[in-house]
């Protein structure tokens, strides 16, 4: 027997189909295509349902309503179908709703879509949206389908007013659902095979920047943040066409067809060159609009943390008796840092009276504080400094400085230099660093972005070395600036990204004005630092020829064999593998390779 929702899935991949030259065009009216057929499909498999069940459906106390991105309008080709038949108690018994249920859901089921169905009573939308976030966030957006839409209604109405009045007992819940799929998927921005819902700056953010907004804490973010939403969902409706089902996960057997999909293969390439070229622009693409998302969350959080903060005021009725306050609201207190650079209500931000345009140092000193006191720099303030009159010509000693404490913050560095890169701020003082931000990596081991890859090597490299001395503070610096720059010759088309990186650090290390013995040695850490490696898997250390090679292309300096060592490891065990990747015997930072490579480490120790 026939339904209105036969052949649904297929329908929706005939509209959601590319123009003739292969470029998926107009995204969101596709969206608004799909969403009208399905509800459209749905309204009649409503009517359909109500006529063939053995008893006689109410026009009132019933209905069905659509959640989630079919009633937000996102729906993707092979997205599932989230919908929920909403009852008044008593209206039906639960032998009759269990029959009208099986006449709407098994005929969904049998057209091949995905289905995320429930049926329940006002006061249990109420419940589920009451105890548990992650419904509550698609619950924000309910809308009737078929049936009675004024209980609908009314029901959404009720979720949304219950979400505003809990907001402010909710928000750190709330937030606390951020931080950890973060912890969970990362950044989109620094991903090889990002998940564009759930990683940070991905369609899940969207959704909760709407339910802060929807709390009235905050107002939402337009323009740049809406342009941004839309190109994420044109990403995710061409890997939903690439793969033919309903997956979030851009992985790289689908890279360079969504890649053309989107418009960004140059047909002017030759093949190979083409593929890597729009592979690599694609992931650009996402780290643009994955900042943008997640800059948005950051900052409507912020906003909303503030006004729960200033809801009470600042001053109590006593204080109108006190000659230090004046009988008046107390100005905001900031605890000054750093010239210009404060702290206020668990944020850096700019101190009164400081100027960005005429301060080349204070984004670094702002970097630097929120490095080491482990606070974030407010949305403002970064948006202040992108008026910080900054390029690869104003190293002086201050700024050596601040960037060498910025790289020794450890673990927080990786947080800070997220938040200075979304205003461009590294790839004006190091131009060469545009040309790996945001790059993908072709090796299977690498999790990471080059320039996330980088950011993660040092942050790993600490004071103590292999022998468990500390490191003097030239050759610490040294190792640092080893670190961050150990990749930067991982361009396209470079055979030999050590020598191409060796030849770029010490233009740039020259640029910032480090001594000579400081360039000598980051270049040729950076020029050796898959040698180590190398020897350790493929020469045999009890060659004393080979120890001795080693030795001699470190200079037979003790402390750059330590600082190699280091570097080494470092590298090696923040490639960041996921367990379903494999790691070869060439990569990766197992027991057995610290072995080998520690192995090697003393038997070039012994011919230095």
């Amino acid at each position: 027997m026939t339904s209105a929702v036969d052949g649904l899935k297929q329908r929706f991949m005939n509209i959601s189909q590319p123009d003739a030259d292969g470029v998926y065009r107009n995204g969101a009216a596709k969206r608004k295509a799909r969403t009208d057929l399905a509800m459209d499909c749905l309204t009649k498999l409503w009517q359909e349902a109500c006529q063939t069940v053995s008893f006689d459906v109410p026009q009132v106390g019933i209905g069905l309503g659509a959640v989630g991105s079919l009633a937000r309008g996102q729906v993707g080709p092979s997205s599932d179908l989230d919908l929920v038949v909403i009852y008044e108690p008593h209206t039906l018994t639960d032998q009759q709703l269990n029959e009208l249920a099986n006449k709407l859901w098994y005929p969904i089921w049998d057209s091949g879509l995905d289905l995320d169905q429930s049926v329940r009573t006002r006061a249990q939308c109420e419940a589920v949206t009451d105890h548990d976030l992650p419904a509550a966030m698609g619950w924000l957006d309910v809308v009737p389908i078929a049936g009675d839409a004024q209980l609908i209604e009314s029901t959404a109405v009720s979720i949304l007013e219950r979400w505003r009045r809990a907001a402010r007992k909710r928000l750190p819940e709330l937030l606390g659902s951020a931080k950890s799929r973060l912890d969970e998927f990362g950044r989109m921005a620094y991903g090889n095979q990002p998940d564009i819902k759930e990683s940070r700056g991905g369609l899940r953010d969207s959704v909760l920047v709407s339910a802060l907004a929807a709390s009235w804490l905050a107002d939402r973010p337009h323009g740049q943040y809406d342009d941004a939403v839309e190109r994420l969902l044109d990403v995710r409706d061409c890997i939903h066409l690439v793969a033919a089902k309903d997956t979030n996960m851009l992985l790289a057997p689908y890279q360079a067809r969504v890649s053309a999909m989107l418009g960004l293969a140059d047909p002017t390439l030759p093949s190979g060159e083409r593929e890597t070229k729009s592979i690599d622009d694609l992931q650009t693409l996402l780290a643009r609009v994955g900042r943008q998302i997640a800059f948005s969350l950051d900052s409507t959080a912020s906003r909303a943390e503030h006004s729960l903060t200033h809801e009470k005021p600042r001053f109590a009725f006593f204080q109108v008796f006190q000659p230090r306050g004046g009988g008046k609201r107390q100005a905001p207190t900031f605890d000054v840092v750093a010239p210009g650079i404060a702290k206020h209500e668990e944020e850096i931000v700019l101190a009164p009276g400081a100027d960005p345009k005429s301060d080349p140092c204070l984004a670094l000193r702002a970097a630097v504080a929120a490095a080491e006191f482990g606070l974030p720099i407010a949305p403002g303030t970064l948006q202040n400094l992108k008026l910080c009159p900054i390029d690869d010509r104003t190293w002086n000693d201050e700024s050596r400085s601040l960037f060498l404490r910025l790289l020794a913050s450890g673990p927080a560095l990786l947080q800070v230099w997220e938040e200075i890169d979304f205003v461009d701020i590294p790839g004006r003082l190091i131009p060469e660093w545009l040309a790996i931000r945001n790059r993908p990596s072709a090796s299977a081991a690498h999790r990471y972005t080059i320039d996330r890859h980088s950011v993660e090597v040092v942050t790993r490299l600490g004071r103590e070395t292999p022998r468990g001395n500390r490191y003097d503070d030239r050759h610490y610096q040294a190792l640092l600036l080893a670190g961050i720059l150990h990749d930067i010759g991982k361009r396209p088309w470079v055979a030999d990204h050590a020598a191409e990186g060796a030849r770029h650090a010490s233009t740039v290390l020259k640029r910032m004005g480090f001594d000579r013995d400081i360039i000598w040695w980051v270049t040729l850490l950076v020029r050796e630092h898959l040698t180590l490696s190398e020897f350790a898997t493929g020469q045999n250390p009890n060659d004393p020829n080979v120890g001795d090679e080693l030795a001699s292309r470190l200079d037979h300096d003790p402390l750059l064999l330590d600082m190699l060592f280091d570097l080494t490891r470092a590298d090696g065990s923040s490639l960041g593998a996921t367990s379903g990747e494999t790691i070869s015997k060439q990569y990766g930072w197992s027991k057995w390779r610290e072995t080998l490579v520690r192995t090697m480490y003393n038997a070039t120790r012994y011919h230095m």
